[in-house]
């Protein structure tokens, strides 16, 4: 493998060529990030109009931070993008593939598909030695199929070689993510991959690195996420149990936050996790268990993604109550649209869910996120929309706040007051002081709240 000095960080030189197949959410991020630490990157993809707006510095998504980095590297040159795979053989050492593996329609496997197409369209223009990395979240199993796929498909044979690097990305976090990552898992299968890839991210200076094998590396990915999917709905399986009891749901929360054994990250009650990682992530490790005959070991996952649901279904309920037991003749203000603050994805989003069951149900309900509109309209187009939290609520029942945007955190009971019907909202994530609320004279409910 060439070992070119192509680009420098401060007086540190970058001898590999960067490549980064699929331009998504991951696959946009890592490939701005590798150019800010240095490296020369070509990153592609299928769409043209896409790669048409990565090339205008145009960010398809909301992630803060990305696109001043997108257009930073652009205009020095280190970051290009294209549709060309053979411009992409030709220009890489060192080939990321970041594409998506959505869950399967017929069923909670993933959908490889995607990984499938690269390799097939890549490995037979690879020539020379290079790495491939997957960066994929992939049952576990397919990083061995791949390894032998490329070297039956690709003319420089065993000079290619696979590793696996599973991204542990949080949406809204992601540029911080990548470049002051907790720690780097490499799945190899020899030294030379090893150092490679600990070479690529020398950059980032004393990270932990895990080096292990490729089963390894995939599971600490579909381990990780199930672990977190867990733990959220663990705190809302005792939301459950504090409504029956009368309880408080965030100062149980508060309590077992001090415990060093658990802590309070992701111990946040509320409507539930979403988004395109967590719930399709979750299914497709329950799926891969039942066909390594390990189902028994992740069968509470089912319960996990259960939970997860009912969570929805009791923010449906609650808001019937406080419209006085019909959705007929009501009207609904959605505050929030992305399945979390700080993006625009809105792929299983809590909040959209309640606002489409809402509406299946008689009601008349207006959305407003301050980000994710356009991706709402786009996929919910029978729902209505506003451009301010307050014109949403404007003559509503019940508002229901299901994403906790900070600035529907800081939102004004009293002023709120002046716009709506009737003076009711769900705090579905609990993140506002019921008693302020309740002294404006609003109807206060949240899960796992007196």
């Amino acid at each position: 493998m060439p070992h070119q000095t192509i680009g420098k960080r401060g007086a540190a030189a970058v001898p590999y060529r960067l490549t980064v197949l699929g331009t998504g959410y991951l696959g946009a991020t890592h490939a701005a990030c590798m150019a800010e630490l240095g490296f020369d990157v070509l990153a592609l993809d299928v769409d043209e109009r896409k790669i048409e707006r990565l090339r205008r510095g145009d960010l398809p998504i909301h992630e803060p931070g990305l696109e001043e980095l997108l257009k930073r590297n652009l205009a020095a040159g280190r970051l290009r993008f294209t549709t060309s795979y053979e411009e992409v053989a030709r220009f890489g050492d060192v080939h990321f593939i970041c594409v998506g593996t959505p869950q399967r329609s017929d069923g909670y496997a993933a959908d490889t598909s995607y990984l499938d197409a690269v390799v097939d369209s890549l490995a037979p223009l690879l020539d020379r030695e290079c790495l491939v990395v997957g960066k994929s979240t992939v049952p576990v199993g397919t990083a061995e199929r791949i390894a032998e796929k490329l070297v039956r498909l690709a003319p420089a044979g065993v000079q290619v070689e696979l590793a696996w690097n599973p991204e542990f990305l949080r949406e809204g976090h992601a540029v911080q993510d990548t470049l002051r990552p907790d720690r780097i898992v490499l799945g190899v299968a020899s030294e030379r991959a090893e150092k490679i890839l600990r070479e690529v991210y020398a950059p980032l200076g004393d990270v932990p690195i895990v080096v292990t094998d490729y089963a390894t590396a995939e599971l600490v990915k579909s381990a990780a996420n199930a672990f977190l999917a867990t733990k959220i709905s663990f705190i809302n399986a005792m939301a459950e149990v504090c409504e029956a009891a009368g309880a408080d749901v965030t100062q149980l929360a508060r309590a077992l936050s001090y415990d060093e054994r658990i802590g309070g990250r992701y111990l946040n009650p509320g409507v539930g996790f979403g988004g395109g990682c967590l719930p399709k992530d979750i299914r497709a490790f329950m799926a891969r268990a039942t066909e390594l005959g390990a189902d028994r070991a992740v069968a509470f996952l089912q319960e996990v993604d259960a939970i997860n649901q009912r969570r929805r279904t009791r923010v449906v309920e609650l808001a019937r109550e406080l419209a006085g037991g019909t959705f007929e003749g009501r009207r609904a203000a959605v505050l929030g649209a992305a399945f979390k603050p700080h993006s625009d994805d809105i792929r299983d989003s809590p909040a959209l869910d309640v606002a489409v069951r809402i509406a299946r149900l008689g009601g008349t309900v207006t959305v407003y996120d301050p980000v994710a509109l356009d991706n709402a309209r786009a996929a919910y187009p029978d729902l209505e929309y506003a451009e301010s939290a307050l014109e949403a609520a404007r003559g509503a029942d019940v508002v229901l706040l299901l994403t906790e945007w900070p600035e529907f955190a800081a939102l004004d009971p009293d002023e709120l007051s002046t716009v709506v019907r009737e003076r009711n909202i769900v705090d579905g994530r609990l993140v506002l002081d019921a008693e302020a609320w309740r002294s404006a004279g609003w109807t206060y409910r949240a899960l796992g709240r007196p």
